[in-house]
């Protein structure tokens, strides 16, 4: 088994004529975060829905846990392990808020049984709080925590996150920080963030990736590299 949970490789994606992505090789290690940043535009989330299959690649491969996503539609890539909170956050306004973290648990695809984790409402607990309250009812921060405790309950070996801390107030930031952190640490899981707030990511993530112009123009480890240093490179 190689350490790599996500292969890609030559990955080339975009919108209609218009290429967004230029071979693009990417592998994420086992149980650590990293942080994918650039410039608005460059391709980064456009990347994260490559490999959630709701944009599709035009060249390159992708392999999950020794897995070909080529194949797969989006659904199938969730239950194969893939968690996606996309920008915007998306949680559906007239469910409550237990309901949906409840549509999260479909995500499983036979790898755990029984109702939403009790460790979600650990990670963010005025989620229990208010998990009779209609979604649409609540504030930008209660929302995130929702989208991502909805991703969560899926129990997903690979966490994809687009923005999660834009518009978001400084006490829910720290919460997000240490629930990602948490689930990487105890549960193992590989992360893969979108974050224009390097000093949000550079608290917690292992290595990150830099983009430019659709490509990969540097990688490394934040622990050896200045955020202040790699944010001068790609301008940010």
């Amino acid at each position: 088994m190689t350490d790599a949970l996500l292969e890609i490789a030559g990955l080339s994606a975009g919108y209609g004529g218009s290429r967004v992505l230029w071979d693009v090789d990417l592998n994420l290690m086992r149980g650590r975060a990293t942080a994918l940043i650039g410039r608005n535009g460059v391709g980064k989330t456009t990347l994260l829905h490559a490999i959630m299959g709701t944009r599709l690649a035009s060249a390159g491969s992708l392999r999950f846990d020794g897995t070909d996503l080529s194949p797969l539609p989006p659904e199938r890539r969730a239950r194969a392990g893939i968690g996606f909170v996309p920008q915007g956050r998306h949680i559906f306004p007239q469910l409550t808020v237990m309901e949906n973290l409840e549509t999260g648990l479909s995500a499983r695809g036979g790898r755990g049984t029984g109702g939403v984790p009790a460790h979600i409402f650990d990670l963010f607990p005025k989620l229990y709080d208010i998990r009779g309250r209609a979604g649409g009812f609540l504030s930008g921060g209660e929302q995130q925590q929702l989208a991502i405790g909805r991703a969560l309950a899926g129990e997903p070996s690979l966490l994809l996150l687009d923005e999660p801390t834009e518009g978001i107030q400084p006490n829910v930031v720290q919460q997000i920080e240490a629930a990602l952190a948490h689930v990487r640490d105890t549960l193992g899981m590989t992360i893969l963030v979108v974050e224009q707030y390097l000093d949000f990511v550079w608290r917690f993530a292992d290595d990150y990736v830099a983009m430019q112009g659709g490509r990969i123009v540097r990688a490394g480890k934040v622990a050896e590299d200045p955020a202040a240093e790699v944010a001068k490179l790609v301008q940010i």
